[in-house]
């Protein structure tokens, strides 16, 4: 009998000195509850007195806590591997794991040529470690070889080892040698597709993942959520929640991941009854809210335009990560209510969580849509001075803006010729817009020439040197601003408006007539327009400004098309008076909307809550929460 079965025979592995004792445990044995280094000296000692130091299954066992455990020391594991005089696969796998999982991916490698060289034939448990390994690390040409050693060994037909292939070759972004993998396997499970998919998605290949997923045999909720966020990534929402209502259509449960990218589409679009729909089933379902989805939820209504059942959820949460803190704060800056903001960032430092550069962000944000000049000043200082955050790119451009919207030319531009980097298009932008709204024409052209060659295909920003040359009189400037857009082939971006109403996302572009209402929203929008005149509303482009571009919506349609009047027509016609409806633009409202809305939301006792790409605008009784100050 050997050492080793001798030490595990049933006499030596439980013994009773007297009725009243307890059993002794071999040292084997205890190691499977071993929970410190402490405790696994021990038993190393008791085993080297024993004679085992040199049996690969005593010490793999030792190996395995030190490499593997979180409570382990890899220095010691690789201490006791170098005392074994023929190491087995088993001791060099658990090695190979013990390095990936602290992300020392070259030592992998390293000891698996080692073990080659120490005639140590691989089995199907090294080559998984060894591919995430060489993915992790970027390894290109190691991964190669290892694919080579998976066919040499004999494992060419092992579906964990070819999954981990797939899933290094799309790490490589290297999708034409994925999908010969992915090809010749002889069976391909869930996770072979889903790997595929996520490929694709990652790549912007959109179509080719949804035709993969297409051929999908059979589909878990992994597959669909990899799916339904390569559509949200390529805000490509409205085919996200078509595969949505497909999932629910199979009856197929939604996990927190689903769940999450889901309500990232509501955010997408403004879809708030389809978001409190996800949010109410997500607790009907307890499905668990750890902090990226409680964050989501609360990004969502925040962007919906539900301000107060954001801060009502966050109110609820339990546990408030700083990234639901961030959000919350910046939910606030969106909103315009630069106040609530600040409040809401002394509590969190009350509650001693340290802010990081994000919260700042939104800080500095919330004062400039709110025009809180001295609070900007106050904490663009104190994030230095009391956290020890040095300004980023985005903090000067937020106190660039917020300098730009008072009026503060020169000061905005000082703390541009002080910055310790070269600024970005961001804040010069911010300067630029500001140079526009004050009208200073001189700053403005300089500043916008540089714009253009930082971002020559912005079609926003020859639109804005073309109007700064409208107001200054200088239409032969403003023709060449239009001639260089046509010589380099820019196109303004076509604007839309979207509004869910009754749990239909509906989209409107200026003098759009696809809607299946088309007769009668236009019918509606003729009522408005006419009941808003008898107030005295007269279109911008009947005020002197006619020969300016317009950034917002395109050129050919009339003001009275826009895509936000189409929308706010459709509100009307599916709502009542006291109701409110809210409408998300991907581009900035224009003037003449802004102006309109106003009139509109007196006129029909609506609340109309207007998202447009830089914060909202709530219209009710008249009035526009941002004061107009935008």
């Amino acid at each position: 009998m050997s050492s080793l079965q001798t030490l595990l025979a049933p006499p030596l592995s439980i013994s009773f000195s007297s009725s009243n004792s307890k059993p002794r445990y071999s040292p084997l044995e205890s190691l499977e509850t071993c929970s410190s280094m402490a405790q696994l000296k021990q038993n190393h000692a008791h085993l080297t007195k024993l004679g085992l130091s040199s049996d690969n299954d005593a010490m793999g066992r030792l190996i395995k806590f030190c490499a593997l455990s979180n409570d382990g020391d890899l220095d010691y594991a690789l201490h006791l591997f170098d005392t074994l005089p023929h190491p087995d696969a088993f001791i060099y796998n658990t090695l190979i794991r013990g390095y990936l999982l602290r992300k020392q991916a070259a030592d992998c490698i390293v000891l698996y040529l080692r073990m080659l060289q120490d005639s140590v034939l691989p089995n199907k448990f090294t080559f998984p470690c060894l591919i995430r390994a060489c993915s992790v690390d970027g390894a290109v040409e190691e991964g190669a070889q290892i694919h080579a050693h998976v066919f040499k060994f004999g494992f060419a037909n092992d579906g964990f080892c070819l999954n981990n292939l797939i899933h290094m070759y799309v790490n490589f972004k290297a999708l034409e040698n994925a999908r010969k993998v992915f090809d010749k396997m002889p069976r391909r499970d869930v996770v072979s597709w889903t790997t595929l998919i996520s490929g694709y998605a990652q790549l912007g290949l959109v179509d080719a993942a949804f035709e993969v997923f297409e051929r999908m045999p059979e589909r878990n909720s992994v597959s669909w959520n990899a799916m339904i966020a390569a559509y949200v990534q390529s805000n490509r929402f409205h085919e996200a929640f078509a595969l949505f209502n497909r999932m629910r259509a199979e009856n197929l449960a939604l996990d927190k991941f689903v769940a999450a990218s889901m309500l990232s589409a509501c955010t997408g679009l403004g879809a708030l009854e389809q978001g409190e729909w996800i949010h109410k089933y997500i607790r009907n379902k307890g499905i668990e809210l750890d902090p990226k989805l409680a964050t989501t939820i609360i990004d969502m209504y925040c962007k919906c335009g539900c301000l107060e059942k954001a801060y009502q959820t966050f109110k609820g949460l339990t546990y408030k990560s700083i990234s639901s803190w961030n959000c919350m704060i910046g939910g606030f800056a969106m909103h315009g209510k630069g106040e609530a903001a600040i409040s809401i960032f002394k509590d969190m430092e009350k509650q001693g969580i340290v802010p990081d550069n994000i919260t700042f962000v939104n800080i500095l944000s919330a004062c400039s849509h709110s025009g809180l000049v001295e609070e900007g000043r106050y904490y663009f200082q104190y994030m230095t001075r009391v956290h020890g955050i040095e300004p980023m790119m985005e903090h000067y451009g937020c106190m660039v803006d917020l300098l730009g919207r008072a009026g503060l030319l020169d000061e905005a531009k000082k703390l541009i010729d002080q910055m310790p980097m070269t600024p970005d298009v961001g804040v010069l932008g911010a300067l630029f817009g500001a140079c526009r709204i004050h009208g200073n024409i001189e700053l403005g052209e300089q500043v916008g020439k540089r714009v253009i060659e930082l971002e020559p295909n912005n079609s926003g920003r020859y639109v804005l040197l073309a109007n700064l040359y409208v107001k200054a009189g200088r239409y032969e400037d403003m023709a060449n601003v239009r001639r260089m857009m046509n010589e380099r082939g820019v196109k303004k971006v076509p604007g839309f408006s979207v509004i869910e109403l009754e749990g239909e996302v509906n989209k409107f572009i200026a003098g759009g007539r696809d809607h299946p209402e088309s007769k009668e929203i236009y019918a509606k929008l003729d009522e408005m327009l006419g009941r808003i005149r008898a107030l005295g509303y007269v279109p911008c482009s009947a005020e002197g400004v006619v020969e300016e571009l317009d950034e917002e919506e395109e050129k050919e349609n009339p003001l009275n098309y826009h895509s936000e009047k189409l929308a706010i027509a459709f509100g009307l016609l599916k709502t009542k008076a006291g109701d409110t409806f809210r409408i998300t633009k991907n581009l900035r409202v224009c003037r003449d909307c802004h102006h309109a809305s106003k009139l509109i939301s007196k006129v029909f006792d609506r609340e109309i809550v207007v998202r447009d790409r830089n914060r909202f605008h709530r219209f009710k009784d008249g009035e526009c929460s941002c004061k107009d100050y935008w």
